[in-house]
């Protein structure tokens, strides 16, 4: 297989690249690399804009490849790990940064400027020309320098900018290394942030000396240090590497804690709330206190500290209470939750195959392409983790103990109550819990062992016998499969026996999670046979199922547009009901 440093050639470059030749002469040639980029700001969190120059697709698809490749060289001809360059690479992050200046006497931090404008056409192709591990001909050097630079530099913003500097920066990386070592410090590089520690107090002797020879090796580097950047920061201060405090845990700033929270509280009163002054959306607030729990994992796992969902800390707190209120509370669409994951499999075949018939809950265009006008939930270790949500009839059961305090486990919230008095609304869309119908097994089963944790009284079970849906509390309702034939049912009884006796390979279906491999296969195999083959199955006793989740979204929907969502409730949130907010 041909290697990245035996490419001579512009067509060698397309074809290691499995780009056309062709496209890669008309972008180069007839289009020109610098027509093809469009510029927009961005805020910095310590004010100022960022100016980012973004490449078109056309562009930016060439790019991508090029890196991607460039990274599987990198890791191939990389004789060592790399443990100074944290930016841009592979399992490393602003926290893998932080951690080598953890708990350290002094740290200093020294800012390069205009870092990804430092490397200008002419050095990047010299690189490529003149480094052992690709001394590529001139004329493919000068293809990828092309490829890479915007007005003979690169731009901040191309996919192609992150490993091309990470490359250059190698060697000085190790320079600065040999240096620090001499003066018997730790030293690490996030792109343009470089960071120096140690516990040797004699360091503050011989630190104008050690300043000297660090800027003289990245002025010869062709960088310029931004002294406005450049500080010492001792251990009695707070002590910060890439926004991050290291004096002991590796942590955020409080105040990026403290506006986090800000911010939720603001979307869960009014149902928006601004970054930077500009309006915000759920995924950016997620990112947020992922960031932040991200961190809290961290800490925990240095310290031996053993975490779950029971003994969760005030942060954590905090996102889980995100997290009800992304998924069910303000859930834009109709969520459906199955007690296992081939279930939804089965929900999303029948509404392809009958689509015509449910157009509130799926549409298919002019392309083919179908949309899926309700969601469903996808049982991740996060929810597990923070809401308890697990495969099986356990989930759906802790998933109620957030809806009903009447119900609730101590550990759990009550934040149906919570959210829908600090908003005076009522949630967005209903959540819709989908069980096998074994009533008549009562506990033994998963349904049964729901009503009887969620105290279901009597007439509300007889009329989910007879009508296979109740509704629990607000949003939230239990939908079950009809009988069909049987005094149980679980949802794969809805198939017909010609779908039901399809053999695969020889072996028949069985549900069963114990069976006998060689005589049989399971529902993971199955449920991808219904998906593969939705056209050719017989969905016609799927009708009932997908009339009742249609009859519960219209039934709550109504309410909604009657009531404008507004609520009327002098019921102030129960001690027992709050969520801590400090650390």
């Amino acid at each position: 297989m041909r290697e990245f440093n035996d490419i001579e050639t512009r067509n060698e470059l397309a074809d290691f690249l499995k780009i056309p030749r062709k496209q890669l002469s008309y972008v180069l040639y007839v289009k020109s690399i610098n027509n093809l980029y469009t510029s927009f700001e961005i805020h910095k969190k310590n004010g100022g804009v960022r100016n980012i120059k973004a490449p078109l697709e056309e562009l930016k698809d060439i790019q991508r490849k090029l890196a991607e490749a460039l990274y599987k060289h990198k890791k191939k001809k990389q004789g060592r790990k790399n443990k100074l360059s944290h930016a841009f690479e592979k399992n490393k992050s602003i926290i893998t940064n932080a951690e080598i200046h953890r708990n350290k006497r002094l740290v200093l931090n020294i800012d390069l400027e205009n870092f990804f404008e430092s490397f200008h056409f002419g050095r990047v192709r010299g690189f490529f020309t003149k480094n052992k591990n690709f001394l590529l001909p001139i004329e493919v050097a000068t293809i990828i320098a092309q490829l890479s630079c915007y007005e003979g530099k690169l731009p901040q913003g191309a996919p192609t900018s992150p490993i091309i500097s990470n490359l250059i920066c190698g060697i000085l990386d190790y320079r600065l290394l040999k240096i620090t070592k001499k003066y018997k410090l730790n030293y690490t590089r996030y792109a343009d942030d470089l960071t120096f520690s140690t516990n040797d107090k004699n360091f503050l002797n011989v630190q104008t000396k050690f300043y000297e020879e660090i800027s003289n090796e990245l002025i010869q580097a062709g960088f310029k240090i931004n002294e406005k950047k450049t500080r010492l920061q001792y251990k009695d201060s707070r002590q910060t590497v890439t926004g991050l405090v290291v004096n002991s845990k590796i942590n955020v700033n409080r105040t990026f804690y403290k506006e986090t929270r800000a911010m939720a509280h603001q979307l869960y009163k009014q149902g928006n709330f601004k970054i930077n002054s500009e309006s915000a959306d759920l995924n950016q607030l997620e990112g947020r206190f992922a960031f932040i729990n991200q961190l809290t994992r961290y800490n925990n796992q240095k310290d031996g500290d053993k975490h779950n969902f029971y003994n969760l800390s005030s942060r954590e707190l905090q996102y889980q209470k995100f997290l009800f209120y992304k998924y069910f509370f303000a859930n834009p669409k109709p969520l459906i939750v199955t007690e296992g994951k081939t279930d939804i499999v089965y929900l999303k075949a029948a509404l392809k195959k009958l689509y015509n018939e449910y157009p509130d809950l799926i549409t298919k265009d002019i392309n083919g392409t179908f949309e899926f006008k309700v969601s469903f939930l996808k049982k991740t270790k996060r929810l597990g983790y923070f809401l308890n949500i697990q495969e099986g009839g356990t989930g759906l059961k802790n998933i109620n103990d957030f809806f009903n305090s009447n119900n609730a486990k101590k550990s759990a919230m009550n934040y149906l109550n919570y959210f829908k008095t600090i908003s005076n609304t009522l949630p967005q869309s209903p959540v819709i819990l989908m069980f096998d119908n074994e009533i008549k097994s009562g506990k033994k089963k998963p349904i049964g062992d729901f009503l009887h944790h969620a105290k279901v009284d009597n007439e509300q079970v007889d009329t989910l016998k007879s009508e296979h849906k109740i509704n629990i509390i607000d949003n939230l309702y239990l939908l079950t499969v009809p009988l069909i034939g049987k005094s149980e049912c679980d949802i794969e009884d809805l198939f017909d026996n010609t779908t039901l006796s399809h053999k695969i390979n020889g072996k028949k279906f069985i549900k069963k999670d114990d069976y006998d491999t060689s005589k049989y296969y399971g529902k993971d195999i199955f449920s991808k046979y219904i998906l593969d083959n939705y056209l050719n199955i017989d969905f016609n006793n799927f009708r009932s199922v997908l009339d009742n989740i249609n009859n519960i979204i219209n039934i709550y929907m109504k309410r909604v547009v009657d009531t404008g969502r507004n609520i009327e409730t002098t019921k102030n949130i129960d001690e027992s009901e709050k969520v801590p907010l400090e650390i």
